[in-house]
This record gives C-alpha cells, sequence and structure tokens, in this order.
C-alpha cells in the first residue's frame, strides 16, 4: 500500500510516499481502508516535533511512527477475532492526537479506542474534517458552564476548531461573535454568527462590548488584551500556550486572584467528544468546513499550506 513516510522529526520536505506492507488486524482490531483523511494543526506539531513535550508522546528524538495523520475516514475491511462492534462494509471515522498512521491507504485500529460508524448522510470528506478541529473545539466548551443566552466571542472563528466552536455555540442557545478576515465574512455568517468582526477592519480587543466567554481558537491573542473584553467573572481560553507558556500558570493564578480568569483546554477524552460532534451531525446542527483536497502525492504541498496558517477550514487528503 501507499503511505506517507517521514522517518525524523522535520518540514514537509522530510515526507515521501512509500509502498510499504498493508498492516494485518490484531485480535481487538480492525483494518480500515482510508478514504479520506486530514492535514491538521496537531499533524504540524507531530511532524516538526514542536512543542518538544509532543515527543513524549510520539517519540523523544525519532517519531515512534513512520507514517504521518491523526484522523481517518473510511470503510472497514477486516476485523480481528475478538471484535464485536463493527464488521467489514461498514464507513467509520476516528482521531488520536499522537498519531495514527492515517497517511495511508490502510490502518488499524483497536476498537475501543475512538472510532464510531459514520452516519448515513455524511460523506467521507466531511467524516475526517469532523474530527481534529472539533474535538479541539469541544473542549474549549466542556471546561466551562455554558447558558443558552449568554455571550461568546471566538477569535480565528475560520480554522477547523474556530468554525466549529461557532456552530457548537449556537447549538447550546448562546450568543456569539465572531472574528475573521474580510473574504470570510460570509462565511461565518452562513455558520450562524450572531455578529461577525472583521479583523481587517477593526481591532476586536479595543472593542466595548463585553463578554462572558472569550475564545481564542488560533492562539494569536493574549489575556492580558482580552481582559477588557470579559464580564466581571468571565472566561478567557486560548488553544496556545502563549507567549512563555503563560495560559499554562493563568489559570492558577486567576483562580487565586478571583475576578476575570483563564482556563487552559487540555483535550481529554477523544471518544467523547467524537460521540459529541457524532450527534450534531445527524441532527444537522455541525457542518465541517472543507477548504481544499489534495491527492496523497501531494502531502507535503498540504501540509505547507496548513503550516502558513492561511486554510480555511479543514485541509482534506483524498486516496483514489
Amino acid at each position: 500500500m501507499k503511505a506517507a513516510i517521514r522517518r525524523k522529526y522535520g518540514p514537509p520536505d522530510t515526507i515521501s510516499i512509500e509502498m510499504v506492507e498493508t498492516p494485518v488486524p490484531k485480535e481487538n482490531e480492525i483494518l480500515v481502508r482510508v478514504h479520506a483523511a486530514t492535514v491538521n494543526r496537531t499533524d504540524c506539531a507531530i511532524l516538526l516535533g514542536k512543542p518538544f513535550v509532543m515527543q513524549f508522546f510520539t517519540g523523544l528524538g525519532t517519531p515512534k511512527s513512520p507514517t504521518t495523520g491523526t484522523d481517518f475516514a473510511g470503510q472497514v475491511e477486516a476485523v480481528g477475532k475478538e471484535v464485536t462492534s463493527f464488521q467489514a462494509g461498514e464507513r467509520v471515522w476516528g482521531f488520536n492526537d499522537s498519531g495514527l498512521a492515517s497517511h495511508a491507504q490502510y490502518l488499524t485500529i483497536p476498537e475501543h479506542t475512538a472510532v464510531l460508524k459514520i452516519p448515513e448522510h455524511i460523506s467521507y470528506e466531511q467524516a475526517a474534517a469532523s474530527a481534529e478541529g472539533a474535538h479541539y473545539a469541544y473542549n474549549f466548551i466542556n471546561k466551562v458552564a455554558l447558558k443558552a443566552g449568554q455571550k461568546v466571542l471566538v477569535n480565528g472563528a475560520t480554522g477547523a476548531i474556530g468554525s466549529a466552536a461557532v456552530q457548537m455555540l449556537k447549538s447550546m442557545g448562546l450568543y456569539v461573535t465572531a472574528v475573521c478576515n474580510t473574504s470570510n465574512v460570509a462565511l461565518v455568517t452562513a455558520l450562524g454568527a450572531d455578529k461577525v468582526v472583521d479583523y481587517q477592519k477593526e481591532d476586536f480587543t479595543q472593542m466595548e462590548e463585553q463578554y462572558d466567554f472569550v475564545f481564542d481558537a488560533v492562539g494569536k491573542s493574549t489575556f492580558s488584551w482580552c481582559k477588557p473584553l470579559l464580564k466581571p467573572g468571565g472566561t478567557y481560553i486560548s488553544s496556545e500556550l502563549g507567549p512563555h507558556a503563560e495560559n499554562l500558570y493563568l489559570p492558577l493564578l486567576t483562580k487565586i486572584r478571583g475576578g476575570k480568569k483563564v482556563v487552559f483546554p487540555i483535550p481529554s477524552d477523544i471518544k467523547g467528544s467524537l460521540r459529541f460532534i457524532q450527534n450534531l451531525l445527524e441532527t444537522g446542527q455541525f457542518k465541517p468546513v472543507i477548504d481544499r483536497k489534495y491527492p496523497l502525492e501531494q502531502i507535503a504541498e498540504a501540509y505547507t499550506y496548513v503550516a502558513s496558517g492561511q486554510k480555511t477550514g479543514n485541509v482534506i487528503i483524498g486516496f483514489e
């Protein structure tokens, strides 16, 4: 089978497409023929091995898995003899933020991990695009107590995380202000945002309107910049560590001080996230945003594009 291979941490040009043996499922695993995957921010971090803490999960110094990829959507080709949840022919999707070797024509995955059946009306590409970014978006939302009618500002509303967060928040009845660039104002409006701020025309941190929550889905702001935007007792959450990793220690400091606070959205329970997302897909409350599609042979170009920070929503890798 064809697979995207790299044997050391480094930039996209370290990846090559090679022929490798098709994996054989163990007794508790399923063999999946991959129809679609994404290249995402997690993939880019694993490719580079940065931040360094990533290597504690993906291999110190050298990647444990030479094949890239963290999410997938495909069809079950075979099952191990102990598997009871899946059978050959079923469509499935899954995600693992430390790697799944999914940038390949086939993969194996244990049935008890974060893998679910794809809803009937959802395509392989849509399913793959509903994993990584939406998982992280849900881990913003599940870290705080949200109530219908509260006001949330989402910075980076057109990325995989931000576009999912806008839709999730609207499904819960919150008032959402979304920050994006000029070319994506119409898209974010279509996602359901109540108010759209074009950062190319207005500095959202200077607005007088205040919010119960500020979610920075691209990690390009800081708590100090956004603190005036928060109502008394409001919460700031960012997808990145922030300057000098401040978002790791500010949660404790702001908790001690009281008032406006910082929460760091440490992701957990991937399968629980996928179940939540699956329900939104089934009820039509979430539709993943797809930017563009690359064939497996052009995966290095896909990584370069994603790393540029220019993508809107998700970038798909397709398998013929």
